[in-house]
């Protein structure tokens, strides 16, 4: 197996496990707090820092700072290192304005994201959101020390860092909600501050292990620097697009009865689950290979880890899906429904989860079209194509609204990235193209897919009768996965998917 295989496989098993966190997560929230006005709170709250995050840290700053980053090691490591001590400097000094001035704003951006709130609910998002702005700081400089593990290759321990923010955020739901009687849901805002110092402290033997040293530098300003800040801008009005629909959702969910908030969180972090383990995981071991293998000129690299990225995405994501289709009410049911999270909870939340499943795929190539975007410099074209997706996602929002409540916000969010990815694929077609055999294995992956569905269907109707949720999700699991890999390996699909052509990055 080549090593772009093993990078995804070792990226897969780190936020595997940081998701298994994120789920415990979820379920020590939904036990805690349900469908409640008080979490409606803190996701409108989080929101702020969530979504500067989104534009400047793990977004913008991580899709600009790899490539920038893998490109100067290919001259100077110690350049490289550099370069990534003045953009820390930096950070230190900017990240904390930045937060104060959202401590500041806090009440004016509440009342935009949440028109529709009483006034009891909006002075508590705004406490709330004055605890949890801090938080944009300890993950903007995470994000660079991520950044720069990515670059390394090492990207087990780049991935396993958000596992901190997870822990923090069950002890705030487990054991620091207690302290806080009069309003438990400040708990988890203090939680969530403990897991982001966790992200930094949790990644700083890695970085020692390569040989980092961080150093406090000004000036003078490394050239890259000025590089980063000319490929971040149209990188940050993409994610700000983008972060318009999200906008858009809450302030529409804002006049929904409580819980429509609630309920599209919980339906998006199960979306997210197979996203975030296998998509992000793709396009994270892809992104330094495609910035230095156009750094060097090799177009036929670049070419042939892009089919890898998309074909490897479907191969992954395709079963996935079908597997959340058959399994995902009984899933909702085992993971929430218990505490304060009612019957009620669990169909609200299904409904909201089936369609989000819409976009699984698209939004999964998504990543890998993006990345390729920014690493050939051309951050136009994720500009554009998050521009499509949002006017898509703005009208049928106000479409489905109406009709469908919070369901019909999930719709909209799934056809946006449909719309998205399909944009992407029509900007690059001419810089990159899918080879016979990509096609090939596109086609066996469709195959392999139904027949997933199939016999996942087929074992969840033969236990029906028993009535558990456990033993409805977990025996069609089992059937589809062996099913699946039963398949690959037959037909040869196992051993072809991901494997892109030799490495042109230095180790």
């Amino acid at each position: 197996m080549r090593r772009l295989a093993r990078d995804v496989l070792l990226m897969i098993l780190a936020t595997g496990i940081s998701r298994v966190f994120g789920l415990g997560r979820e379920v020590a929230v939904a036990d805690r707090f349900g469908l409640t006005a008080a979490y409606d709170a803190f996701l409108i709250a989080f929101f702020l820092p969530h979504t500067l995050r989104q534009l400047f840290a793990e977004g913008a700053l991580s899709v600009a700072f790899v490539p920038l980053y893998a490109e100067q090691r290919t001259s100077s490591e110690k350049d490289a290192h550099r370069f990534a001590c003045n953009v820390i400097s930096w950070l230190t000094l900017a990240l904390p304005i930045v937060a104060g001035l959202g401590v500041l704003a806090a009440p004016l951006l509440v009342r935009v994201l949440a028109i529709g709130f009483s006034a009891e609910k909006l002075n508590l998002t705004v406490f709330i959101a004055r605890i949890v702005f801090p938080f944009i700081i300890l993950v903007g400089l995470s994000a660079v020390l991520m950044g720069i593990l990515q670059a390394h290759r090492r990207f087990f321990a780049a991935s396993l860092a958000p596992v901190w923010s997870n822990i923090g955020m069950i002890l705030g739901a487990v054991v620091l909600a207690a302290a806080f009687p009069a309003n438990p849901i400040m708990g988890l805002a203090v939680g969530l501050l403990v897991g982001g110092a966790g992200q930094i402290l949790g990644q700083l033997p890695s970085l020692r292990a390569i040989g980092f040293r961080f150093r406090f530098v000004l000036f003078p300003v490394h050239p890259k620097v000025w590089c980063l800040l000319r490929r971040m801008a149209p990188a940050v009005l993409a994610l700000a697009v983008t972060q318009i629909n999200l906008l858009v959702d809450n302030q529409l969910a804002s006049f929904l009865e409580d819980g429509g908030i609630s309920a599209l969180q919980y339906g998006m972090r199960l979306f997210q689950l197979p996203i975030g383990v296998l998509g992000v995981s793709v396009a994270t071991a892809l992104l330094p290979r495609f910035a230095t293998a156009h750094a060097t000129g090799d177009d036929a690299a670049f070419s042939d880890y892009f089919g890898s990225g998309l074909v490897a995405s479907l191969f992954l994501l395709l079963p996935a899906m079908a597997g959340l289709l058959v399994v995902g009410p009984d899933l909702v049911r085992l993971l929430f429904e218990h505490g304060q999270f009612q019957a009620i909870d669990t169909a609200r939340t299904t409904h909201v989860l089936m369609a989000y499943l819409v976009g699984l795929v698209p939004y999964g190539l998504v990543y890998v079209q993006t990345r390729a975007s920014y690493a050939l410099g051309r951050s136009g074209i994720p500009l554009i194509a998050s521009t499509c997706a949002v006017a898509a996602n703005v009208v049928l929002d106000l479409l489905l609204v109406g009709a469908l409540q919070e369901t019909g916000l999930a719709l909209a969010t799934a056809v946006a990235g449909v719309v998205n990815a399909a944009v992407l694929a029509f900007l690059l077609r001419r810089t990159v193209r899918l080879s016979r055999r990509r096609w090939r294995e596109v086609g066996r992956t469709i195959l392999g897919t139904l027949l997933v569905a199939a016999g996942a269907l087929g074992s969840r109707w033969s236990v029906a009768s028993l009535g558990h949720p456990a033993v409805s999700v977990v025996v069609p699991v089992v059937v589809g996965c062996a099913v699946y890999t039963a398949y690959a390996w037959w037909t040869g699909l196992w051993a072809g998917v991901g494997l892109g052509p030799r490495d042109v990055t230095p180790s």
